[in-house]
């Protein structure tokens, strides 16, 4: 992820006020120990912005999180789990464990050729692809 939420924005014309750009870091700032997404929910991001900014609402957090899916820079994800949950929107794969809820994300050289080759043969060009994987530990490796 080379590019910042801020990046992003000021490329596509989105407008960055001040609980805007608290909310872009804060998302931008949201990772696991192994530096990849920790995919919040919307809760998830309100409890972290109002330790910097108390003043932001929820309300203001839902419209941000929705302006910044609508212009591409957010993805939003369905884990199964009953909420929606964002990540910067770039060219990954997801393992969930339905278990214990831990997110892998991945990318595999292999599983895009794949992609590509099926879309073409069905006489298409692949322009966007998303895999998510749910699985259970396997105690026997």
């Amino acid at each position: 992820m080379s590019e910042t939420i801020e990046q992003r924005c000021l490329a596509k014309g989105v407008k960055l006020t001040d609980q805007r750009r608290i909310i872009a870091k804060v998302i931008s700032e949201s990772k696991t120990a192994y530096g990849e997404s920790d995919h919040p929910d919307v809760d998830e991001l309100y409890s972290r912005v109002s330790k910097i900014d108390p003043k932001i609402s929820i309300a203001t957090v839902y419209r941000t999180v929705k302006l910044f899916e609508e212009s591409g820079i957010l993805m939003k994800h369905d884990f199964k789990d009953g909420k929606a949950r964002y990540e910067l929107n770039d060219d990954h794969n997801h393992l969930i464990d339905i278990k214990s809820g831990n997110i892998i994300e991945f990318v595999d050289e292999e599983i895009e050729k794949i992609q590509k080759r099926i879309a073409q043969k069905h006489g298409y060009k692949l322009i966007d692809a998303k895999l998510e994987l749910y699985c259970i530990k396997d105690k026997s490796k």
